[in-house]
């Protein structure tokens, strides 16, 4: 094969920095935030197909870059959205993503399915807690976690 022909879909998905200093992305914030995670990824060479979320933290699918490990990609991401929020106002001089994050493998039949998921995020979280949203997924990924770690990181 003389080429490497690559096509990773991932849900990523991490929430702000709990503790006492950290705010929350304001309302209005989110879509130019939305936005500018867009440009980044494109700028890295992915392929951003939905992102989305609330005031606590985000979902992002994309196409991973074809020579970009996950790790790379996550960290490119956090820095650059974190560093460029703070520009937007002083209210955001604290602000810091989680440490960790979670990602989940997205096959192509259901690339519309998560889409749609990510983009009705406002109206999901009435319904149920990032958290419990959290833990069903590392269910269904058969993931194994110990939730004492997994949701502190002041």
């Amino acid at each position: 094969m003389a080429s490497a022909l690559v096509k990773l879909y991932v849900h990523l998905t991490f929430h702000i920095k709990w503790g006492h200093r950290t705010v929350g992305i304001y309302e209005e914030d989110l879509p130019k935030l939305f936005g500018y995670i867009n440009g980044v990824i494109l700028n890295i060479g992915g392929i951003p197909l939905a992102i989305g979320g609330i005031e606590t933290h985000i979902h992002i699918l994309a196409a991973l870059p074809k020579n970009m490990a996950l790790p790379d990609f996550v960290r490119t991401v956090k820095a650059n959205s974190s560093r460029w929020l703070k520009t937007l106002s002083p209210k955001y001089d604290w602000f810091a993503w989680q440490d960790g994050y979670g990602a989940f493998s997205v096959s192509a039949s259901m690339i519309r399915k998560t889409t749609d998921y990510i983009r009705n995020q406002k109206e999901h979280h009435k319904l149920i807690s990032y958290k419990d949203e959290y833990k069903r997924f590392l269910t269904a990924y058969q993931i194994d976690y110990d939730e004492k770690y997994e949701f502190d990181d002041e």
